[in-house]
């Protein structure tokens, strides 16, 4: 038995409003923050790619004793301006490579020429 007619629920309730577009403003303050890290030039023998290594320091959960974490990240270098000993910013990007999801963003401090 099949009817139309508007059952004891749904007799007084309206139609469900869709929810309001936002606007251009609102969505630009949604966009994700890229990471930035602070690490040093390992090696710059490949072109416009260079390996930053990343110390991370913190403080072993059981133990209690501090321990140096060392990470090392790919980053592109478009102009081949980092050289190894350098300290650098690398920023989170999209991925360029198999291995490559940063971005070389500045030189902090060059490496003493010896």
């Amino acid at each position: 038995m099949s009817t139309t007619a508007p059952t004891a629920r749904t007799a007084g309730k309206a139609p469900a409003a869709k929810a309001p577009v936002a606007s251009q403003a609102d969505a630009t303050a949604d966009v994700r923050r890229k990471r930035e890290l602070v690490g040093v030039v390992v090696s710059n023998k490949m072109d416009k790619t260079c390996v930053v290594q990343v110390t991370r320091r913190f403080r072993h959960a059981k133990y209690k004793k501090y321990v140096n974490e060392r990470k090392r990240y790919k980053a592109h270098d478009e102009r081949n301006e980092a050289g190894i000993g350098d300290r650098v910013i690398i920023v989170e990007c999209r991925p360029l490579s198999r291995e490559k999801r940063w971005r070389l963003q500045s030189v902090l401090e060059k490496a003493e020429a010896v």
